[in-house]
């Protein structure tokens, strides 16, 4: 049986396995939509400030589904010995992870698609305006944040302060990246800080796609930033990777 099979029946494994834990899902699906249905309210009526909203949504929604859940699962599969373990059977390590980085992806990719509908039916915004820019930056966007969360894994200590380790990466940079509002809005050296960060380039490339209809090559920039963060990430993802606890 080929690697790819097997990385496909391990990627459907870990689609079933999501879909038993209510709680994955919530936080995966419900809690980005929450954000979007409480902040919506509060600009409601100003439709600027909604196609700022929208992109940031689904900006944040991408770094959740990858970051936060690939940080988190990597730490608790390699801490509880079950990476170690996985090693030791005939299934191909390659085959194993991409099974679990290709459920995380496909997460995101359902978000985007649910904040897609959302802001046609309720906030006033229309379908995607460049499919294939929207493509391009989600599937660069998943990635980036995808490696970012195995790399990130490597320093977390254990699964107990997996949380903690995440939301102190995850929270600062939504905040600063222009999920909410408009990042020009922030101070000067936050802003710099934010435009030295991926999320705020794939903001920039989804909200192009979805409101303002700009062309890619208008947002190259933004594309390069991102590649960057990507390469170096999955170089960090792989260096650094280990399929035994610590001790």
């Amino acid at each position: 049986m080929s690697d790819t099979t097997l990385a496909w029946r391990q990627y459907r494994l870990e689609r079933k396995m999501f879909w038993r834990n209510p709680t994955a899902a919530f936080f995966s699906f419900v809690l980005p939509l929450i954000f979007l249905f409480l902040f919506g309210a509060v600009f409601s009526g100003s439709q600027a400030n909604l196609n700022v909203l929208i992109p940031g949504i689904a900006g944040l929604s991408v770094m959740a589904t990858t970051f936060n859940a690939l940080a988190t699962q990597m730490t608790f599969l390699r801490e509880q010995g079950v990476l170690k373990r996985v090693r030791g059977t005939p299934l191909p390590g390659t085959s194993y992870l991409s099974g679990i980085i290709g459920s995380a992806a496909t997460n995101a990719v359902i978000q985007i698609l649910i904040i897609i509908v959302a802001g046609k039916l309720f906030f006033g915004l229309g379908w995607p305006k460049n499919w294939s820019e929207l493509a391009i930056f989600t599937i660069l966007g998943v990635s980036c944040f995808a490696a970012m969360g195995v790399a990130f894994s490597h320093i977390i200590p254990n699964f107990e302060a997996a949380p903690a380790y995440t939301n102190l990466v995850f929270l600062p940079m939504i905040f600063i990246s222009g999920v909410f509002f408009d990042v020009d809005n922030v101070p000067t050296f936050l802003r710099d800080i934010a435009n030295a960060l991926p999320l705020v380039h794939v903001i920039n490339g989804i909200s192009a796609a979805l409101v303002t209809g700009a062309p890619l090559s208008e947002h190259l920039s933004d594309l390069a930033v991102v590649a960057v963060w990507t390469l170096a990430c999955v170089i960090l993802a792989v260096r650094g990777f280990s399929w035994s606890a610590r001790d």
